[in-house]
């Protein structure tokens, strides 16, 4: 079973994603990690990470999705 995520995390996550995908990637927490750093102002670290993990997980379906319409 998967982690259950709260949501807070998934609402801040969808913004995130939509005001900056073009800056996100699909395959690096590191790098999300630092951009949720840099957009939003996050009191813990165990938040921003929650977040940052959620978004990762997101465009590597996103990604995953476009891959199988070119084939």
């Amino acid at each position: 079973m998967g982690k259950v995520r709260t949501t807070s995390v998934k609402v801040i996550s969808r913004e995130i994603i939509k005001v900056y995908k073009t800056h996100l990637s699909h395959d690096s927490f590191e790098h999300n990690k630092d951009i949720v750093s840099k957009v939003a102002i996050i009191q813990s670290k165990r938040l921003r990470n929650r977040i940052a993990g959620y978004v990762t997980h997101q465009m590597k379906l996103a990604y995953l999705r476009e891959m199988s319409y070119e084939d």
